[in-house]
């Protein structure tokens, strides 16, 4: 373990800019977007990111800079101090409405409106010297208080002013301070992704419609406007009117350093907790994405990695990313995969680029109409990245890293046990042939789930490697016969034998060594040796000790996506 005494704590978890600088967290400069946004002078900024690249801790950055009343020297030695005459003329001086929407979530339509008046009444109860303002009417102190009525323990904004909530608490503000605000909507299109899948997608956007058309399209109140997200919501479906709009992409130039961390930063925070020999590691698993003309490493998972370095010297990169949230995307791309699609993960798995046209702009209800939007939604949300430069809006397009492909794999284990479990009568008849000999039934009917699935396998792996995952298929074929006893590498004889199978029948036994062929023509010859290994090395020694005498042996050969099946009996 690494003595910590002197290094600065890792903001594991930690979104929160003013939290990490109060408490001396370690802070990957990224105030130059600042600097890029009063430069570029967007009214409207959309940026769209993957999950997990610092969106919430830039806007949490962005509205401690702006806000009236802020700590100046949260700033200090960061890029942006450098630059005096733009922080005397900004930093502190705006009215700032922040509202993070990652949580606006719900079965039902009321009961996400009623998580979006939550967080809308919270973020105004913000500012309660509005009660008292003297540069406010009665009338618009009377506004403010539609804001904080509470009933039963919960913020109670009236429906008919929701919708211009945002623009009227803007104005409020305006009157107060006499200066325009600005509006900082994180994760602006989680509500509309949770509408889409609970079912109450049309209602979720007409309210996001009328509330950021009131908010950014007619106020006169506001400075200017700055949204994230991970997917580039269509501009027909809630920004319609927006002609003060700038969407910022992950394939966008602009901005593509100032989020996730850059080989640099990696470097950095590397040396300064003394983990530099980690950083081939850390670039297999986590680098690979492509923002404009950076390449850039997932935030969460760098910082994740350190932290479990710094306790333990010995720890091996994780998918943390992947285990932060769901993967329900890869799960219902894979399951509604067509033939040509496996074909085309297949090479994503063994490290090749799938050509293919992305749409940066979709709705969510568009996504499973084709099979083309899924590919585009997979890249915009950093399950598959580009590379080099788009042609004609054609991409090549790659899995970015071992952690993603981590992820590919796992869901094409479990949609391989949802074929397994629904295709019975083929599994059936797999079985039977193991158990009665039928070699032919069995390859016919193993070649046939093999067309069916998609292969995972690394090329330039050892065949031992490549064995485990056709071993993998037929334990969960095998499985499939609830009264079976199967047991994988067990110790029997002179070694451990790959598969061994004790039937219902208790005289019964059956024994499987797999190998993998180096082509086609080989197939014959693997099986010789796979059946010579089961004789030479005794694997038939366990099923005799538990007095099964009518014993199988199986020797199973495959290359590709094809096998060859011999048995003996011993």
């Amino acid at each position: 373990m690494i003595c910590t005494e002197n290094l600065k704590k890792l903001p594991v978890g930690f979104d929160d800019f003013k939290k990490i600088r109060e408490n001396h967290f370690y802070y990957v400069d990224k105030t130059q977007l600042i600097e890029h946004l009063l430069q570029k002078w967007g009214e409207v900024n959309l940026f769209t990111r993957p999950r997990r690249f610092g969106k919430t801790l830039n806007m949490s950055m962005l509205k401690n800079f702006f806000e009236i009343g802020t700590d100046e020297t949260l700033f200090e030695g960061l890029y942006i101090s450098e630059n005096q005459k733009l922080c005397e003329e900004y930093m502190g001086k705006y009215p700032v409405i922040f509202l993070s929407m990652k949580d606006v979530d719900g079965l039902t339509y009321d009961e996400a409106e009623n998580a979006l008046i939550q967080l809308i009444g919270s973020e105004a109860a913000r500012f309660p010297f509005l009660l008292n303002s003297d540069k406010l009417s009665e009338t618009e102190k009377e506004q403010y208080r539609g804001f904080t009525i509470i009933q039963n323990g919960k913020y109670c904004i009236d429906k008919g002013f929701l919708i211009s909530s945002l623009k009227v608490l803007a104005q409020l503000l305006y009157k107060h301070y006499d200066q325009k605000a600005i509006i900082l909507i994180d994760e602006y299109d989680v509500p509309l992704d949770k509408a889409f899948q609970h079912g109450y997608y049309k209602e979720m956007v007409s309210l996001i419609r009328g509330l950021f058309g009131q908010a950014l399209k007619t106020n006169s109140f506001l400075q200017f406007a700055v949204l994230t997200g991970c997917l580039r919501v269509s501009k027909e479906s809630i920004f319609t009117g927006l002609n003060n709009f700038k969407v910022y992409s992950a394939d966008d130039v602009q901005y593509d350093e100032e989020f996730g961390f850059t080989t640099e930063d990696v470097k950095k925070i590397l040396a300064a907790y003394n983990q530099q020999d980690h950083f081939e590691e850390m670039k297999e698993w986590y680098d690979g994405y492509h923002f404009g003309n950076a390449d850039i490493y997932c935030p969460w998972d760098v910082i994740n990695y350190i932290d479990d370095l710094m306790s333990d010297s010995k720890a091996k990169p994780k998918a943390y990313w992947i285990n932060s949230s769901g993967n329900d995307l890869v799960k219902r791309f894979i399951d509604k995969a067509d033939t040509t699609t496996r074909d085309e993960i297949e090479q994503l798995i063994t490290g090749k680029a799938v050509q293919k046209r992305i749409r940066l702009d979709l709705t969510y209800d568009e996504i499973d109409n084709s099979a083309e939007n899924v590919w585009s939604v997979l890249f915009t949300t950093g399950y598959l990245t580009r590379l080099g430069e788009s042609e004609n809006g054609m991409y090549k397009l790659v899995i970015p890293n071992k952690e993603v492909l981590e992820v590919f794999v796992l869901q094409i284990r479990e949609w391989f046990d949802r074929v397994v479990a629904n295709d019975q009568a083929s599994t059936k008849k797999i079985n039977c042939g193991f158990l009665e000999g039928k070699v032919e039934d069995i390859e016919q009917e193993l070649t046939m789930f093999l067309g069916e699935t998609i292969i995972v396998l690394d090329t330039k792996a050892r065949n031992e490697e490549k064995e485990i995952f056709y071993h993998g298929i037929l334990i969960g074929i095998l499985k499939s016969k609830s009264d079976w006893a199967v047991r994988s590498n067990r110790e029997s004889g002179d070694g451990f034998a790959d598969i061994l199978v004790k039937p219902k029948n208790p005289d019964a036994g059956i024994i499987m060594e797999l190998k993998y062929a180096n082509s086609f023509n080989n197939l014959d010859q693997a099986c010789e040796r796979a059946l010579e290994q089961i004789k030479d090395r005794r694997y038939d020694q366990a099923l005799r000790e538990d007095g099964r005498n009518e014993i199988l042996a199986y020797g199973i050969a495959f290359y590709k996506k094809r096998c060859k099946v011999v048995v003996e009996r011993l």
